[in-house]
C-alpha cells in the first residue's frame, strides 16, 4: 500500500513504502513517483507553491535588482524569467544569477520579440507542468511593487479568490509618476472594456495578477489570441466567463525609472479593436466552467 503526501512544500508527491528504515533519518525508505516533486530541479527541498513569471526584453537595468528583491521577501516565491532574445544581455545577467539561486530562479529564452501574451502563455504552461499552485504575472520595471506579491497571494490563498488583480483604479490605489495622458488613456480604456464586455473589473488592463492554478488549467490557453496588452483584457474576460471569482487588491503603481516602455500605438489599437471582436465572438463560444460551478 502506498501513501501519497500532498504538500505544496518539500516532500510533495513523496511515496512511502513499507521497507527498511533509513538509518540516519529514521524514516521509511522512500521511492519516487514518475514526477515525485513539482520543482523543476526534482529536489524536494526547493519546492514552493508560488511562481512569479516576468517577461523581459532589454531589462538589464532592472532584472538583477528585481530578482534579488523577490528573493528577499519573507514568502518563498520562485521566479521564472521569459526573455525574448534581449540584445542588451538581460538573459546573461539572469544566467549568472542562476548559480546564486539554484532551484528558485529559472529562465526560458525565446528567439525574437514574440509578444507579451505569448510569453505569459509559455510561462503558464511551464508553471502548470511543474504543479505550482499560485502563479503570478509581474513586470520587471518595478512599476509593480514586489512587496505586494504577498497581498495578491493572500487574496487567493486565504480570502477565496481564484484570481487577484493588483488594481490601480479602486479605493486605496494610486498611480505615481505617470504622465497625465497615460493615466487618462489607461483609465478610460478600462471604462471602455467594462462598457463593451459587461465585466465588473475596474482595472481591466492590469498586468499584476495572481492566478490559482485551476484557472489556468481551465482556460484554453491555446485559444487566447491577443499578444500585446490586450492579452491582459482577454485573460480577465475569459476567467470571468468561466465563472471564476476575481478580486481586486489596491496597489501603488509607479512608472519605471530605468529602461524604456514597450507601449506602442499598435498595441493600443489591438486593445481597442480587439475588445469588440472578443465580445462578438463570445456570443458564439462555449466557455469551460470553473470546477466550483460544476460541483
Amino acid at each position: 500500500m502506498q501513501e501519497q503526501i500532498q504538500s505544496p512544500y518539500f516532500l510533495r508527491n513523496f511515496v512511502f513504502r513499507k521497507a527498511s528504515k533509513w538509518p540516519v533519518l529514521g524514516i521509511q525508505q522512500a521511492s519516487y513517483c514518475s514526477e515525485f516533486v513539482s520543482s523543476p530541479i526534482n529536489s524536494p527541498f526547493f519546492v514552493s507553491d508560488s511562481l512569479v513569471i516576468i517577461p523581459t526584453y532589454n531589462e538589464k537595468e532592472n532584472v538583477e535588482k528585481m530578482v534579488r528583491k523577490v528573493f528577499s521577501l519573507p514568502h518563498d516565491f520562485h521566479l521564472l524569467i521569459i526573455d525574448d532574445g534581449s540584445p542588451d544581455g538581460t538573459a546573461d545577467i539572469v544566467k549568472r544569477l542562476l548559480l546564486e539561486f539554484p532551484g528558485k530562479l529559472f529562465i526560458e529564452e525565446r528567439k525574437g520579440k514574440l509578444g507579451l501574451g505569448t510569453a505569459y502563455i509559455h510561462g503558464f504552461k511551464w508553471a502548470i507542468e511543474k504543479k505550482y499552485d499560485y502563479i503570478f504575472e509581474m513586470d520587471c520595471d518595478f512599476s509593480h511593487n514586489p512587496d505586494d506579491l504577498f497581498r495578491l497571494y493572500q487574496a487567493c490563498k486565504n480570502e477565496g479568490a481564484d484570481m487577484s488583480i493588483g488594481s490601480r483604479y479602486i479605493r486605496g490605489a494610486n498611480v505615481v509618476n505617470w504622465p497625465l495622458g497615460r493615466v487618462v488613456m489607461s483609465y478610460y480604456a478600462s471604462v471602455y472594456v467594462r462598457l463593451v464586455t459587461g465585466i465588473k473589473i475596474k482595472d481591466t488592463t492590469a498586468g499584476f495578477i495572481c492566478y490559482r492554478r485551476v484557472v489556468l488549467e481551465t482556460i484554453p490557453l491555446d485559444e487566447i489570441r491577443f499578444i500585446g496588452y490586450a492579452f491582459q483584457i482577454e485573460m480577465k474576460f475569459t476567467a470571468w466567463k468561466c465563472g471564476f471569482k476575481i478580486t481586486e487588491v489596491p496597489i501603488i503603481f509607479t512608472d519605471r525609472t530605468e529602461g524604456s516602455s514597450k507601449m506602442s500605438k499598435g498595441i493600443f489599437k489591438e486593445a481597442i479593436l480587439g475588445v469588440m471582436q472578443m465580445k462578438w465572438k463570445s456570443f458564439f463560444r462555449t466557455y469551460p466552467k470553473s470546477p466550483k460551478i460544476l460541483n
